[in-house]
C-alpha cells in the first residue's frame, strides 16, 4: 500500500529532513513505485508537486529536497498502485476547493464497494477508490456545512463519522487540510512525533542523515511530524489507533475523537 507524510508547524517549517527519508521509500527502501506528491500551504497560498514516476528517481523530488519551501502544514503520498493505473492523473495528493479555500486530501489504503458512494458537488478527475472516497467526503462535508459552522467542533465530529464510515469499507488512513488545520485519520498505520524545545538530533531510518533541530530551531517552534511508519530510529514516535482521528493546529494536537 502507500505511505503518508504530513507536517503541522506554529511557524513555516521546511520538511526537506522528513521528506529525504520519506522519498526513498518510494522505490529506494520501499516498494511504492507508483507516483509520488507533496503539498504546502504557504501564507494563505497552496502549491503542490506530483509526479506519476518514483520519487527515489524523480528529479522533482531532488528539487523539493534543494529548495527549502517553509510551510506551516504539508501533505505528501508516495503511490503504490492498486485501483487506477499509474498516470498524473492517479496520483495524490487530490486538491478541491470549500468555502473558497483549497483543500488538500491524501489516502493509503484500499477499499471495497467504493463505487456505490454517491457523489454530489464533486467528481473524480482519475480512478482511484482514493479519488473517489475524497470526492464523496468533501461532498457530505459541503451538504450539511453551506458555510464554515461558528463551531469548528461539530464539522470534526461529523468528520470523524464519515472517516468511520470508509474505514468499513476497507483501509482508510489519510490526511486532509484546509491550509489551517491538519485531520489526521488512522484505521490501521500512522505514527506522530512533535518536536519541541530542548531539540536534539534526529537520525533517518531510510537515508544516512542525521540533523540536529536545536540549530535550525528557536525555543518557541513546535513541529509535528505524521507518517504512515515512523522516519527517525531514535526518537519515541506515538501510534495512532485505529478509528483515532486528530486534529492538529500550529504543530499542537486541537482534538481527538475515537470510536
Amino acid at each position: 500500500m502507500c505511505e503518508l507524510l504530513g507536517m503541522s508547524a506554529n511557524v513555516p517549517t521546511d520538511i526537506c529532513f522528513s521528506f529525504s527519508g520519506f522519498l526513498h521509500r518510494g522505490g529506494g527502501t520501499g516498494p511504492h513505485r507508483d507516483g509520488w506528491g507533496i503539498a504546502f500551504y504557504e501564507e494563505g497560498g497552496y502549491r503542490d508537486f506530483r509526479d506519476p514516476h518514483p520519487s527515489v528517481d524523480s528529479p522533482i523530488a531532488r528539487l523539493i529536497c534543494d529548495y527549502p519551501i517553509k510551510s506551516n502544514v504539508v501533505i505528501s503520498h508516495i503511490r503504490q498502485a492498486n485501483v487506477g493505473g499509474v498516470k498524473l492523473a492517479n496520483t495524490h495528493p487530490f486538491t478541491r476547493e470549500m468555502w473558497g479555500r483549497p483543500w488538500c486530501y491524501a489516502h493509503n489504503g484500499q477499499l471495497s464497494g467504493w463505487e456505490s458512494l454517491a457523489l454530489g458537488n464533486y467528481t473524480p478527475v482519475g480512478s482511484t477508490d482514493s479519488e473517489h472516497a475524497y470526492c464523496w467526503l468533501m461532498g457530505e462535508l459541503r451538504r450539511e456545512f453551506p458555510a464554515p459552522p461558528a463551531d469548528p467542533t461539530t464539522l470534526w465530529e461529523r468528520l470523524h463519522q464519515l472517516c468511520e464510515r470508509l474505514r468499513a469499507l476497507g483501509v482508510f488512513n489519510m490526511l486532509l487540510s484546509d491550509g489551517r488545520y491538519l485531520y489526521t485519520f488512522c484505521a490501521t498505520k500512522l505514527a506522530h512525533i512533535t518536536r519541541c524545545a530542548p531539540f536534539g538530533d534526529a537520525e533517518l531510518s531510510d537515508a544516512e542523515m542525521t540533523v540536529n533541530f536545536a540549530e535550525h530551531t528557536t525555543p518557541d517552534d513546535i513541529v509535528s511530524v505524521i507518517a504512515t511508519e515512523p522516519l527517525t530510529h531514535n526518537e519515541a514516535w506515538q501510534r495512532m489507533v485505529p478509528g483515532e482521528l486528530l486534529v492538529w493546529r500550529d504543530g499542537e494536537i486541537q482534538a481527538r475523537y475515537c470510536p
